[in-house]
């Protein structure tokens, strides 16, 4: 510990995961975590990620039993440290641990939290932007297993320089917690940030995901370098992407058969999924107009097998707070890894069919009476995947509606 170091600004310490941390005390700032805006202290906390940092380490844990060897991790956007801190400590076989931060107050007080916690020899800090960082790093003997970009707002700006700075089969955790663009409130930002047109649908947060992909995989393309997802979800007020990078032209032109526009009809909920844009855009089913959404990636967007993996060591590593969220979460994504792209949310199709809610359960035993496999989905409590038709799932609606009257 750093004999004598205060923050100079109000702060506490709070324990998480298997480490110790001061943060800036966040009742001080007269806010509370979930509207808590990073301006107003010195240095970012915000104790509602704690749930994003569990899974993280719960997917590198999964990703260095994948790779079966020592891994080197990087985080450009430390902050005071705390998501870095938990790296080094709780996953196995983590040897080169680098942090970074361009605020130096955050910097002091990561250094402060890593003598805190007696990881001097494991964890090194710098005082350094994000992107130098990174691209101080892209040299082929300097390159990381693992990157993880977790900034407040859009990942974009850092994506060119976070490929470059990956192994062959490295990892790519990224978040993006500027939602409003991505699921159509802001349309024109979605479009220059990521590079493909949003839609404001009920499967908004999925079209998030795979916006933010698809532009994963067009910008690693530029430096001949593929991409797989391995796991991604959709969590509060953020949504979180894990790719596997591949070296390689074939396995870049690989990737990009995996992007494209899914249409939607507004009229009758018709949604279809094509590599390329056509003139015409009409919808098969009533004849209205659709309109779109990408280029997006439109591959899976979970490994089941990595999930697996990811649910094992949830199995090992029990989170106090966490823990039962974590179990029923990955049992959710892990049952639609296979599923259909886009889902159905009850409550938008008894509102266009002018019909009252039903239950969840009874309208997927309606659609299973009909021999369709249906799985409820993460992104929404009242949403479901199936592999059928906006037709069938409106016909089974009214059924069941007509069996409870």
């Amino acid at each position: 510990m750093v004999e004598g170091y205060t923050a100079g600004f109000p702060s506490e310490v709070v324990k998480e995961g298997s480490v110790e941390v001061l943060v800036p005390k966040l009742s001080a700032y007269g806010v509370v975590p979930s509207d808590y805006a990073p301006s107003r202290a010195p240095v970012f906390y915000n104790p509602v990620m704690e749930f994003n940092r569990d899974l993280s380490v719960l997917a590198f844990r999964a990703y260095q039993r994948l790779v079966d060897q020592e891994i080197s991790v990087c985080e450009p956007l430390t902050s005071q440290g705390i998501r870095g801190l938990r790296y080094a400590t709780e996953i196995e076989g983590v040897g080169r641990v680098l942090l970074g931060d361009i605020n130096y107050h955050a910097y002091e007080l990561a250094q402060h939290n890593i003598s805190r916690n007696g990881l001097q020899g494991k964890i090194v800090l710098e005082h350094k932007d994000a992107n130098n960082m990174l691209s101080s790093n892209a040299s082929p003997k300097k390159r990381f297993d693992i990157v993880d970009i977790d900034p407040f707002g859009t990942p974009v700006p850092y994506l060119d320089s976070a490929v470059r700075a990956l192994k062959n089969k490295g990892l790519l955790a990224v978040t993006a917690t500027d939602l409003a663009p991505l699921c159509g409130v802001h349309t024109k930002a979605c479009v220059r940030k990521y590079g493909g047109k949003p839609l404001r649908t009920e499967y908004c947060h999925e079209l998030a995901i795979r916006l933010l992909s698809g532009c994963i995989a067009q910008m690693a393309a530029k430096h001949d370098l593929g991409v797989k997802i391995l796991f991604s979800h959709s969590s509060d007020h953020y949504i979180r992407v894990y790719a596997q990078i591949y070296y390689g032209c074939q396995r870049a032109d690989e990737s990009l058969k995996n992007t494209g526009y899914i249409l939607h009809c507004f009229n009758c909920l018709h949604r279809e999924t094509v590599h390329q844009l056509f003139s015409s855009l009409i919808c098969p089913e009533c004849g209205t107009k659709m309109d779109y959404a990408g280029p997006l990636w439109v591959g899976h967007i979970n490994s089941e097998a990595y999930v697996n993996q990811i649910f094992a060591e949830s199995q090992v590593v029990v989170f106090r707070k966490n823990g039962r969220r974590i179990t029923k979460f990955l049992e959710t994504i892990k049952a639609e890894a296979e599923a259909p792209i886009t889902y159905y949310v009850l409550d938008q199709v008894s509102k266009k069919l002018g019909l009252p809610a039903i239950s969840l359960q009874a309208f997927i035993g309606a659609l299973q009476d009909r021999g369709y496999e249906v799985v409820p989905t993460h992104f929404s409590s009242r949403g479901i995947k199936v592999n059928t038709s906006a037709a069938v799932i409106k016909e089974a609606f009214k059924t069941v509606v007509e069996g409870n009257v």
